[in-house]
């Protein structure tokens, strides 16, 4: 039996039912309804919004959460495939569901009053709410605690002052999941669009992530009552803990990328004519598309296991860190592999290659860099940190 250019070791066989038909339905939808307008929404700088309401519909938003909230209560390994399956189409889609997810519905969930989340959650889960998540800063980058954005009580209310950089969803959101220095630490707000003094400016001239919205967010004496601050948790432990959240996500999201690439130059070089014969009929071809299958072969079986860990509650900050490090390296090499394959052809949105490269230049960054991971890592090795 010929073995599956995608799945050399048949690491499907590893899924359970439910997870297997989690997969096929998403990958449905990335099939039917992201891949036929993605490129002209990349080349446009449009996020493609309509998809929203049936993103909702598949049980897509909050997918991990409890069905209490009108979320699908799926396991991670599920909702790492749903990572996985909306990269294939581009990671912006990936991007939205993310941060709607994992960063905006899951502190509310963990960190919030049971008030709160039957106030926000079902409606997020519908698509009805959309959320952005507000931690990093025009100065901070890769050290949220040199936080400048600042909440000081006055009687009921906190009024908060800062301001916020690199953000998606930020003009589309509904709310902004705002983290703030208080005189008590470092504490969480859900921030509601339309509040004075609260606004959100679109970062414009993108070459990474078009499809996606990404925004600046400015307080201005905004006035937040404390039913609106997440109770549950202080100090830097609840926004890392729900970027740790997202970012096992993206240890998916890029195996996706990844396989969409291999996809489009093992066809194309099948097609190409080149001295007579078709590419793929090249060694030189042969060994960068081996070499593309085992390094997808390989994610694919760290994020399985990493999955395992989640789902059994085992599972480490560093060790999504290694996997993230791992998985975005090994999808943004092969898909500038695969541009080069395609030769010149490579360079326009109407292959998919360029456009997952150059998003993946954002998703290497993102969530923690390359070297941050890295770092976590020697840290783990050593104890010592080198921070």
């Amino acid at each position: 039996m010929a073995l599956h250019p995608y799945d050399l070791y048949d690491v499907r066989s590893l899924l359970t039912e439910e997870e297997r038909a989690v997969q096929d339905t998403v990958a449905r939808f990335t099939n039917e309804r992201v891949i036929p307008i993605i490129g002209d929404a990349f080349d446009q700088a449009r996020f493609p919004k309509e998809l929203v309401g049936e993103i909702a519909e598949l049980g897509l938003l909050g997918s991990s959460l409890p069905e209490k909230y009108g979320c699908a209560g799926l396991n991670a390994v599920s909702y790492g495939l749903i990572c996985q399956e909306l990269e294939r189409g581009d990671s912006g889609i990936r991007s939205f569901v993310s941060v709607q997810s994992s960063l905006c519905m899951y502190p509310i969930y963990a960190y919030g009053s049971e008030e709160q989340r039957m106030r926000w959650l079902p409606d997020m889960a519908a698509g009805k709410v959309i959320g952005c998540f507000g931690l990093t800063e025009p100065h901070g980058g890769s050290d949220p605690a040199n936080m400048k954005t600042n909440a000081k009580r006055d009687g009921g209310d906190w009024v908060l002052n800062g301001s916020k950089m690199w953000i998606t969803n930020g003009n589309v959101a509904d709310i902004a999941i705002v983290w703030a220095q208080t005189d008590e630490g470092i504490q969480g707000f859900v921030v509601e669009k339309g509040m004075p003094g609260f606004a959100a400016q679109e970062i414009k001239h993108k070459m990474s992530l078009r499809a996606s919205v990404t925004s600046s967010l400015f307080f201005d004496n905004v006035r937040v009552p404390d039913s609106n601050r997440l109770p549950n948790v202080k100090g830097l432990k609840g926004p890392l803990g729900c970027l740790t959240q997202a970012r096992y996500g993206i240890t998916w999201g890029p195996i996706g990328a990844a396989i969409a690439c291999l996809d489009e130059v093992l066809n194309y070089t099948k097609e190409r004519i080149l001295f007579d014969r078709p590419v793929a009929a090249t060694q030189s071809a042969q060994i960068k598309m081996a070499e593309m299958a085992r390094r997808i072969t390989l994610a694919q079986l760290l994020v399985v296991q990493l999955g395992r860990l989640k789902d059994a509650g085992a599972m480490q900050p560093a060790q999504v860190s290694l996997a993230k490090w791992n998985n975005c390296r090994m999808a943004i090499d092969i898909a500038r592999e695969c541009r080069d394959l395609l030769g010149g052809a490579g360079i326009t949105t109407e292959h998919a290659a360029i456009r997952h490269a150059l998003n993946l230049e954002s998703v290497i960054t993102y969530e923690g860099t390359e070297t941050v991971h890295q770092l976590v890592i020697g840290r783990e090795l050593t104890g010592i940190s080198a921070f």
